[in-house]
């Protein structure tokens, strides 16, 4: 399969183009630890690191956002990961060369991801990695965030490019759905995270890749 008539590619940020589950994990074990509790190994909490604060809360103590203490936890989660965001989070492997193809084919790209601006920000700016992004859409830059689309139009509007003309990846399954729902191309990460007891048929992408560098081989260029 190969897109046609693609002008720009987004990417989602978290287990699509980098690797932040160590730094995110390490902020939560921090808080068992904290509390005499034993920590946990990082292979515990890698599934879930593409859900942020709900995934990462819900691990290490079994908590929903329902829970009366989740607010307080999730406060305490987002100061530790601010401390140490940057200690060991990495581009996976293979996603510099990427991103080396698009800038060389002339092909603008960017982020949308759920990550607040709080952190998405500063994490962005501190990776040479980022350099050449278009575009970085935050979590909290429209009064929506993904699964909705608007995020993704967002995007889209702001690189001056038609939606239909955008391939969106990532690696959850609300990817996907702001995806097509703005009338993108979707491609579904799955080297990503995924998530727990993940069937990636279901999520109706229209390709999927097991690795970065095959996402060059579905553009028509």
């Amino acid at each position: 399969m190969k897109f046609e008539n693609i002008e720009a590619v987004l990417f989602d940020l978290d287990g699509t183009l980098i690797d932040s589950a160590p730094d995110l994990g390490a902020a939560v074990d921090k808080m068992r630890v904290d509390r005499g509790m034993p920590s946990l190994p990082l292979l515990h909490y890698r599934p879930m690191a593409g859900a942020g604060a709900r995934g990462m809360i819900g691990l290490a103590f079994g908590f929903t956002p329902e829970h009366p203490e989740y607010d307080q936890l999730k406060e305490e989660f987002f100061r530790n990961y601010e401390s140490c965001m940057t200690e060991r989070t990495f581009a996976f492997d293979g996603i510099e060369a990427m991103i080396q193809d698009l800038v060389s084919l002339k092909m603008p790209w960017g982020v949308v991801t759920n990550k607040s601006k709080r952190f998405a920000e500063p994490l962005t700016q501190a990776m040479p990695l980022f350099k050449t992004a278009a575009v970085v859409i935050s979590g909290d830059t429209t009064p929506h965030a993904k699964p909705h689309p608007e995020p993704l139009l967002e995007a889209a509007r702001r690189m001056g490019i038609e939606p239909a003309r955008c391939v969106y990846v990532g690696d959850d399954e609300r990817d996907i759905v702001a995806g097509l729902a703005a009338n993108m191309k979707t491609v579904a990460a799955t080297y990503g995270y995924l998530g727990l007891h993940t069937d990636v048929e279901q999520w109706r992408a229209h390709a999927q890749i097991q690795s970065p560098g095959a996402l060059l081989k579905l553009l028509a260029t």
